[in-house]
C-alpha cells in the first residue's frame, strides 16, 4: 500500500496529496516528506497541498452535519456513542476540541460532523479548521522531512525483520486503541454520574 501511494505521488505529485489529505489521514503526509526529502517534492508545496486537503474535508464533514441530519442519523446510527462523546467534548472545550480533533483517533470524522449538527457558527468553524489543517499538515511533514534518512533507515529493518516488527506495531495499535477508548468511557460515564446528581437536585 505505501509502495502504491508513493508511486502514485511521484506520478501525479500534489494532486494526489491534496485528494488523499481530504480522505485520510497521516499516511500521505508521511510519504510526501520522504519525498520532499529526497528532492522529489517542493516541501513548502507538500505542506500547502496538505493543509488545503486537509481543511477541505473536514469543511465538507462540517456542512455533511449541517445540511443532511437525516442522512446522518441513518448513516451513523452504530455511532451514536462517539456522537455523544463529540458533543460532550464540545460543550467542555468550545473551539479548542476543532484544532485538535485531527489527533483524535476514531473521532475524526465525527467531531467536523457533530459540530455541524450543532448551531455553531460556520465561519468560525472554517477559520479554525483553516489554521489547524496548516499545523497538522507541517507538523506532520516536516518531521519526516528532516529525519527522513532516519526513517528509511528504520523502513529497511522493518521490512528485513518483518516477523519482529509486525507484532509490536500490532501491539502498539491496540495499545493506542485501548487507551483512547478507556478515556472515551471515562467522560461518557463521568458526564452520566453529573446528570444523575443534577436530576436528584
Amino acid at each position: 500500500m505505501e509502495q502504491y501511494l508513493v508511486d502514485l505521488l511521484r506520478e501525479y505529485g500534489y494532486i494526489v496529496l491534496y485528494f488523499w489529505s481530504i480522505l485520510e489521514g497521516e499516511t500521505g503526509l508521511f510519504m510526501a516528506g520522504l519525498l520532499a526529502h529526497d528532492g522529489s517534492m517542493s516541501l513548502p508545496l507538500a505542506i500547502l497541498v496538505a493543509g488545503l486537503g486537509a481543511f477541505t474535508g473536514d469543511q465538507i464533514y462540517f456542512y455533511i452535519g449541517r445540511f443532511n441530519r437525516r442522512y446522518v442519523q441513518r448513516k451513523f446510527k452504530s455511532q451514536r456513542t462517539k456522537f455523544a462523546l463529540a458533543h460532550l467534548l464540545l460543550k467542555k472545550y468550545g473551539w479548542p476540541l476543532i484544532f485538535v480533533q485531527r489527533y483524535m483517533v476514531g473521532l475524526r470524522t465525527i467531531i467536523p460532523i457533530s459540530i455541524g449538527l450543532t448551531r455553531y457558527p460556520a465561519k468560525y468553524f472554517g477559520f479554525i479548521n483553516f489554521i489547524s489543517g496548516f499545523v497538522w499538515a507541517s507538523m506532520t511533514i516536516l518531521p519526516t522531512w528532516y529525519f527522513g534518512e532516519e526513517i528509511l533507515e528504520i523502513i529497511k529493518v522493518i521490512k528485513t525483520h518483518w516477523y519482529f516488527a509486525l507484532p509490536l506495531i500490532i501491539g502498539f495499535f491496540y495499545g493506542i486503541y485501548r487507551f483512547i477508548m478507556h478515556i472515551e468511557n471515562n467522560i461518557l460515564d463521568r458526564d452520566k454520574r453529573v446528570a444523575k446528581r443534577k436530576a436528584k437536585k
